[in-house]
């Protein structure tokens, strides 16, 4: 960032990006895409810490993958064809959204220690402050906003 200042020019540090950082991949459904998929996200973390200077410690950085992960296997399981991983970041908050030709909107399950399996919205709920699932034209898009300072409380 340059600050003028009586006419003078002065250089304040560098300069931050001003548009939101964005990535997409396509995946085929083919074994190892899950693998992948946070393979991609943790590039863009580590992305988003050098070029916005983004506090993402280990245990944010884990549960973003997390939600990823959980997003990108219900996908995966339960559409017939591929899915788009879309990221989206600034310094602060991080979405999540993974379109895929299903038009099945998620079902969200009740709390249920003893049910084994269908957990994955479950946790997305708990760690992202806003989850929401609408139907696009080719399908669904499922999103999770992160917010870097953690989670909101409910």
């Amino acid at each position: 960032m340059i600050e003028h200042l009586d006419g003078a020019v002065i250089p304040t540090g560098f300069d931050v990006p001003v548009d939101p950082l964005r990535r997409a991949a396509h995946y085929t459904g083919e074994p190892g895409c899950i693998a992948e998929a946070r393979t991609f996200a943790a590039h863009f973390v580590d992305t988003l810490r050098t070029e916005w200077c983004a506090t993402i410690d280990a245990r944010l950085g884990g549960e973003l993958l997390l939600v990823v992960s959980e997003l990108v296997t219900n996908a995966d399981r339960h559409s017939n064809g591929p899915y788009i991983l879309e990221l989206e970041g600034t310094d602060d908050v991080v979405t999540v959204s993974v379109y895929d030709s299903s038009v099945a909107l998620p079902l969200r399950f009740p709390r249920d220690p003893v049910r084994v399996g269908r957990h994955g919205l479950e946790i997305v709920h708990a760690l992202a402050a806003e989850v929401t699932a609408e139907r696009v034209p080719v399908g669904k898009r499922v999103s999770a906003v992160m917010r870097l300072g953690g989670p909101t409380e409910e």
